[in-house]
């Protein structure tokens, strides 16, 4: 056994030995790019009061990933189409280490900001890498099977990041969440060598790289507007992102049109198999990541759990994820994607409407089946989807393919922690805006708590502190008179503690309720458009004209990188 992969997978050759350890390996390097951003969510409070991030800060620490990584994927999924996809994969493996390691130094919110990005460029050479990868080592007849185990491990890695970011702040700092990547990501690279063999594209066009550079700039332009405009306003910034991703889409889309060999021929969306995955796995997407938003700040500042408990009781939603998948392995060659993608999309839309019943005396047991079925959802909708997409480009083009597949997931991912965390956090601050009127509590300390749960929390917290001190000081005090008048003071405040903290968590509750019927009607909507855009039959119905496509184009398909 060869102690370096070189031979690639020849098209007509027996089956890859080895192809479902190089699935692992594939899985691994998608599973630490996806845990890095939830992950993040549970180191963020840690991250912020030891660097002094502000809200904007923060927010652009975790955006900072996302911009680049969507930007650049179809390019990067060319270049390693048509220069080496495991070349791809291990410099991504290597910038995303890098940056990993930039992070846990990082003093300044400008230098972990800078991190993120670095981290985002790697993953946008990762996450087309694997797909591409997985489709050119597994041969047709399983490659929905490969596709399904690579669907589970991003459910997984989903549920995952919190309960690792969790147990590594038990002990230890921030940016422990960030140097955990480093030896995942350094077993991955040597295990790329020895496993994963080798693939690139057959032929030796020239890439379309003003395609690409228009790509890169509505991509990173339409990211950048969805992550500005709602959480910090529509100023000139925002507007001036929203024309140049306009401007751009429509520069691409008339260059592509007119290019004889185009990075992404728009004409695919034309289908309906192919427009329809595609729609699919972005309102999935929209809901799954906007939930997911607000439910684990449900469980950690209304429920009181603590990041490794937060991170354990989302648990259900990977495991339901593999389940799900399982049930979609069978059930899609018999009936057909239309209806496991139809009966996903269903499945979500019901999960989101069972979260409509939150309010301020729910526990976790109420939050563990909407859980479960999203996470079945997830399952049942997106492996056919997946399969779909890159099935629909011919071998030449398997980094494109991934790429497209991973930007509608990314830019679906985007559009749901914007769109449905800008009505949570507006539903949030009406409701206690409501909730405090009469108050006797200052102005300017009522608009901090409504500014986020956190900060509600916080402002609780500072008046239970300033009662602590009141009832510290009447023991101190030798005059029984003024005792009693402290004494009195700190009654009341405590009292007052305890309103706003329940005002706080009552409020953000029925921010959850109302934000997860706006989801339920988004993706309730969007599953009728996927529904009329799906065509019957299945799979083996509907093999896609790719494969033709790649005989005619790609006689020397798998060439040595």
């Amino acid at each position: 056994m060869r102690l370096v992969m070189t031979e690639p997978v020849g098209p007509t050759d027996r089956p890859y030995a080895r192809r479902w350890w190089a699935l692992l390996v594939l899985c691994l390097s998608l599973l630490i790019i996806v845990m890095a951003n939830t992950a993040l969510t549970v180191a963020a409070p840690d991250m912020t009061r030891d660097l002094g991030l502000s809200g904007a800060d923060l927010q652009w620490v975790i955006d900072g990933y996302t911009v680049p990584y969507a930007a650049l994927m179809l390019l990067l999924g060319a270049i390693g189409d048509k220069y080496s996809r495991r070349g791809a994969l291990v410099l991504g493996l290597v910038v995303f280490g890098g940056g990993a390691v930039f992070g846990s130094l990082a003093d300044s919110a400008a230098t972990v900001i800078a991190a993120r990005a670095v981290m985002g460029v790697g993953a946008a050479l990762i996450m087309p890498a694997t797909l591409s990868l997985l489709a050119a080592t597994f041969p047709r007849a399983e490659r929905a099977k490969a596709i399904t185990l690579w669907t589970a491990t991003a459910g997984l890695a989903i549920a995952a990041g919190p309960v690792v970011a969790g147990a590594l702040l038990k002990n230890h700092g921030w940016a422990s969440t960030f140097l955990i990547n480093v030896p995942i990501a350094a077993v991955a690279l040597v295990a790329a060598f020895v496993l994963v063999p080798p693939s690139r594209a057959g032929h030796h066009d020239r890439i379309d790289y003003v395609g690409g550079a228009l790509s890169v700039l509505w991509i990173g332009a339409l990211v950048y507007m969805i992550i500005e405009g709602p959480h910090f306003g529509w100023d000139a910034k925002a507007v001036t992102a929203a024309v140049v991703a306009g401007a751009g889409l429509v520069a691409f889309v008339l260059w592509e049109l007119r290019h004889p060999r185009p990075i992404l021929d728009v004409r695919r969306f034309t289908g309906r198999r192919f427009a329809g995955s595609n729609l699919a796995v972005a309102l999935f997407f929209l809901a799954v990541f906007g939930a997911f938003y607000y439910l684990t700040q449900h469980l950690q500042f209304v429920l009181g759990y603590d990041a490794l408990a937060t991170g354990v009781r989302m648990l259900p939603l990977a495991g339901a994820v593999f389940a799900g998948s399982a049930l979609t392995g069978y059930l899609t060659p018999r009936v057909g994607m239309k209806w496991t993608v139809t009966a996903g999309m269903v499945g979500g839309t019901v999960a989101l409407a069972l979260l409509t019943r939150v309010d301020g005396a729910s526990s976790y047991g109420d939050f563990v089946a909407p859980l479960i079925v999203l996470g079945l959802a997830i399952g049942l909708a997106l492996s056919p989807c997946t399969d779909a997409i890159m099935g629909a480009f011919p071998e030449s083009e398997l980094g494109v393919g991934g790429a497209v597949n991973d930007t509608s997931l990314e830019l679906g991912g985007s559009l749901g922690i914007a769109i449905l965390g800008s009505l949570l956090s507006t539903s949030y601050s009406g409701h206690l805006a409501d909730a405090t009127t009469g108050s006797k509590l200052p102005a300017d300390t009522l608009a901090t708590a409504q500014d986020s749960v956190g900060a509600g929390y916080a402002v609780a917290q500072g008046i239970g502190d300033k009662a602590q001190q009141l009832a510290e000081r009447a023991a101190h005090t030798a005059d029984p008179q003024q005792a009693a008048q402290l004494k009195a003071q700190a009654g009341q405040l405590v009292e007052g503690a305890r309103q706003m903290k329940d005002a706080v968590g009552s409020s953000f509750a029925d921010a959850v309720s109302h934000t997860s019927l706006i989801g339920a009607v988004i993706l309730g909507a969007g599953t009728l458009a996927v529904a009329l855009l799906l065509p019957r039959g299945t799979h083996r119905d509907q093999e896609p004209a790719a494969a033709e496509q790649t005989k005619a184009e790609n006689p020397e398909v798998g060439a040595l990188n």
